[in-house]
């Protein structure tokens, strides 16, 4: 059972997924999103399929194929996977080897929620060494938020410590076009946190950056390559440039689960292409009331061809900091990232 964010902020719905196929769509449609939440659905499909006797290998293969981009989906499909495998290696039955999945997709989602505390506090750390006394004006870009996570998110759990501890003076929310997951989810968050925060355009922020207005840049990430290459939801990279030439603080705030040491660069990273009719369509729910794919309000003449990526990348850099639960990475470096994964076994496993 999974929130519908498409539905956000207008109804809070829940969808029911009774087997991987309507999983897969849930993920592929955006009802279930965020890269450390895709690890836990992803966990918790397996172990769907497990349960109910489903073909593991193939629910896995097509988990994790759902978005190419978003490393912490497969990690959390191969992890459930392999806890189920080697049930049936050490001769459990296949009921016992689906109790075994599920058990480690549990693990993943209590360690989640674990982890984003330990990010928040290390994020506060780093914001009041940054930029002491507190008072902070965060720009964040898309959303971050606890509808991404088992806890209270990534950037957005940062923003989330700084408004209890009084340090939050303005959260800047991008709207994040095409699909508004600033405008519809962040800043549905922020209001039922009681925060202090004003929605823009993604082209007012150069503006803002301009009037002095932005403290520091908060993100999160869908994929750290092992050079630090952040990809992360489109936008997040002209924020990166006009955060560099402003000298304005730019932070990545992930879990190590999202770090994939086998992606070189940023280069290597595949960007995920979506259908055009999110640019050319205005729509705020690619699903209808049955799950169909519904059209919205056209804004472009019909046969106009559009340029969709889902993410872009950043380069190491243009980042600040890469905060994660095991601690703050500055300067970004493909060898200060490999320090901090060996001291972890919380990294993308092939």
């Amino acid at each position: 059972m999974l929130l519908d964010q498409t539905r956000l902020p207008a109804e809070e719905t829940e969808l029911v997924c009774t087997d991987v196929p309507a999983l897969v769509g849930a993920i592929r449609t955006l009802a279930v999103r965020g890269a450390p939440l895709l690890g836990i659905a992803g966990a918790y499909g397996v172990a769907l399929a497990a349960v109910r006797g489903y073909d593991v290998a193939e629910a896995a293969g097509l988990l994790e194929q759902a978005r190419p981009t978003a490393v912490n989906l497969g990690y959390g499909v191969r992890r459930a996977a392999a806890a189920y495998w080697a049930a049936l290696d050490e001769g459990a039955g296949q009921e016992q080897a689906g109790a075994a999945a599920l058990a480690e997709a549990r693990a993943l989602h209590r360690e989640d929620a674990e982890a984003s505390g330990r990010m928040a506090r290390f994020g506060l750390d780093l914001l009041e060494e940054l930029i002491p006394g507190g008072g902070h004006r965060l720009l964040t870009h898309c959303n971050t938020g606890a509808l991404v996570s088992g806890g209270e998110g990534t950037a957005f759990a940062v923003v989330l410590g700084a408004h209890r501890e009084g340090r939050l003076r303005r959260l800047w929310v991008d709207e994040t076009r095409p699909l508004l997951q600033g405008a519809r989810l962040t800043a549905f968050e922020a209001s039922r946190n009681g925060m202090p925060y004003s929605l823009l355009t993604d082209n007012a922020a150069g503006s803002l950056f301009a009037a002095g207005e932005v403290d520091a840049v908060l993100i999160g990430a869908d994929r750290i390559a092992a050079d630090g290459s952040v990809a992360n939801k489109v936008g997040s990279y002209p924020l990166a440039v006009l955060a560099k030439y402003h000298h304005v603080p730019f932070i990545v705030v992930a879990p190590l689960t999202t770090v994939d040491l086998l992606t070189v660069d940023g280069a290597s990273i595949t960007v995920e292409q979506r259908s055009g009719r999110e640019v050319t369509e205005l729509t705020f729910s690619p699903r209808g009331a049955g799950g169909e794919e519904v059209g919205g309000v056209a804004v472009a003449p019909v046969g106009t061809q559009s340029y969709n990526p889902a993410f872009d990348i950043t380069p190491p850099e243009l980042v600040t900091a890469i905060v994660t639960e095991e601690g703050v990475i500055s300067p970004v470096t493909g060898a200060g990232l490999a320090e901090l994964c060996a001291r972890s076994s919380q990294v993308t496993i092939s």
